[in-house]
């Protein structure tokens, strides 16, 4: 008999890993090795157990999903890397695929279309649902301010996405384990990129390219 896929999960919301757990001990050729709530967990247990794909959420502590896709491709760049996240809207996908990883599903896909992604990435072929493929056909990139987003490094994305949904300096120095000083100086930096000068003016732009649904009502400038 062939060997099974061993697979590590990442994702910071248990009840979701434990369905995810459940979904993959019903195959006979899936097996998941090892589970990670945080990026940094999961770049650790990467390079420990060396699995034959990586289903990724974007949304954790630490560093996020994608700056995790990125380092471990730096230690392997054949890793399969999945995503699986909450966001369905194309800045992540077109971000998630930038970083490397070779698929991307929402949460809400069918449970079959889980396991039929893995068995895409196993044959070395990108597989992305099918509604995320039209939008991303539909969509036209001729916005500048799009282009300069596409343009942020990992970091400074994720927090472009929470100063959009209106977090403070503090609460995001929080969440992400980096200083105030730190997230100050990138919030002055992305704000310089995009040419506005209050986070309400950022957080319109972010409505604008379906990063969030609306501007918060009270953003702190």
């Amino acid at each position: 008999m062939s060997q099974p896929i061993t697979i590590l999960l990442v994702d910071d919301h248990a009840l979701l890993r434990a369905g995810i757990r459940m979904l993959l001990s019903t195959t006979d050729h899936m097996q998941l090795i090892g589970e990670a709530d945080k990026g940094e967990q999961a770049i650790q247990l990467y390079q420990n157990l060396k699995p034959n794909l990586v289903i990724m959420d974007l949304s954790m502590p630490g560093i996020g999903g994608l700056e995790a896709i990125r380092r471990i491709l730096l230690h392997d760049a054949a890793a399969r890397i999945l995503v699986f996240s909450v966001h369905h809207e194309q800045v992540f996908v077109s971000r998630a695929l930038n970083a490397g990883a070779k698929g991307y599903l929402t949460k809400n896909s069918a449970p079959e279309q889980l396991l039929l992604a893995i068995e895409s990435l196993m044959h070395n072929q990108i597989y992305i649902d099918r509604e995320l493929r039209q939008a991303s056909t539909d969509q036209q990139d001729s916005n500048d301010c799009q282009a300069v987003i596409a343009a942020f490094s990992p970091r400074e994305f994720d927090i472009y996405r929470l100063l959009a949904e209106g977090l403070t300096v503090n609460a995001i120095a929080d969440q992400l384990c980096l200083q105030q000083k730190t997230v100050s100086n990138y919030a002055t930096q992305i704000k310089k990129k995009l040419g506005v000068n209050t986070f309400t003016e950022l957080a319109h732009i972010a409505a604008g390219s379906g990063l969030i649904i609306r501007p918060p009502l009270n953003t702190a400038d």
